[in-house]
């Protein structure tokens, strides 16, 4: 992405009215030092990447495009030459990609797809895709569909027999987790949490039920700056002390990465509110917190004395996890032990 385009493409009057300002993406510029390290010895005379040149034209279909998350020497040659190509680059705000385009020199037509007129636009684009034209998707930043629009073009393409494919790029989640120092596999991306407080607990509640029935992953979120603070008072309450890292501003000047107990990161974002865009991970949960044996001991050492529904609530209320899935483990419990 770019500061202010100096040539700025033909443009949808589209935007997308909930999209997030992220016009500070543009003004970040490169990392330190990438400006004064100049070319790397040789890479001008290297010329292309073999088979580069050789690819031809781009092909009738659908192309996912994946887009700088902040810095501008992210987008890769390919990328540029698909999006150079395309009949048509679809993205979530024209006035983002607009300034990627105008930084890149590229401009091929833009207009806008994101969550709140692809289900209506997805017939006609898949009419174009049928018809032999050329689309691009893109997103604000990052890998599109993730967390991102575009979902329902791609299902309704590959559908109708269009071909779908993708020049892969900068993605936040998966940098966050290289840079982490939390185990790299398995992982599980969520997405954002729900913005409020009794949906998002009740989301993490379910992730908790989950290790207890056995996932060990780290776990990755995005969350906006305004709630972080409150989502990691909300992990902490569910996850406890576990190693987790709050990831900022990713290939950006002021590029931030802090690692440290769920409770000790939520204590410090607390007293210093957070800036910028936000990956949040988790560790997975030590062995001996996951897997259904704990649980059903706990279930079966209260079911010699209450009721399956006390049982199920007094467990419940120990261990964090939701009562409609600690009732279900409780009564199949009693049935099996009768």
């Amino acid at each position: 992405m770019s500061d202010e385009a100096s040539s700025t493409p033909q443009n949808s009057s589209q935007v997308n009215p909930g999209a997030p300002d992220r016009a500070g993406l543009q003004s970040a510029g490169p990392l330190p030092g990438f400006q004064s390290a100049g070319p790397l010895p040789g890479f001008q005379s290297a010329g292309p990447l073999p088979g580069f040149q050789s690819a031809g034209p781009l092909p009738v279909g659908l192309v996912l495009v994946s887009t700088p998350i902040g810095n501008l020497g992210d987008l890769s040659f390919r990328a540029m030459a698909v999006l150079r190509q395309a009949d048509l680059v679809l993205c979530e705000d024209t006035r983002v990609t607009s300034r990627l385009f105008g930084a890149h020199g590229i401009a091929t037509r833009l207009e806008a797809l994101h969550e709140y007129n692809e289900r209506q636009r997805v017939p006609h684009l898949v009419a174009m895709l049928k018809q032999g034209k050329r689309l691009a998707l893109v997103s604000d930043a990052g890998t599109p569909l993730l967390s991102d629009p575009g979902y329902r073009l791609t299902r309704a393409a590959i559908a109708e027999g269009v071909p779908v494919t993708a020049t892969p790029g900068p993605n936040a989640a998966i940098m966050a987790l290289t840079l982490s120092g939390l185990p790299p596999h398995p992982f599980l991306f969520v997405g954002f949490p729900p913005p409020r407080g009794t949906a998002r607990r009740e989301g993490f509640s379910v992730l908790r039920a989950a290790e207890q029935a056995g996932l060990s992953a780290t776990l990755i979120w995005h969350e906006a700056p305004h709630r972080l603070a409150e989502m990691l008072v909300d992990l902490a309450e569910m996850f406890k002390d576990r190693d987790a890292a709050v990831a900022r501003e990713l290939t950006k000047r002021f590029e931030e990465v802090r690692r440290g107990t769920v409770r000790d990161l939520a204590t410090h974002y607390q007293g210093e509110p957070a800036r910028g865009e936000i990956t949040v991970l988790i560790g997975p949960a030590p062995a001996a917190a996951t897997g259904t044996d704990k649980l059903d001991q706990d279930l079966l050492q209260a079911l010699e004395r209450h009721s399956v529904k006390d049982a199920a609530s007094l467990v419940a209320g120990a261990t964090n996890l939701p009562k409609r899935v600690v009732y279900a483990r409780a009564l199949e419990l009693s049935r099996t032990t009768k």
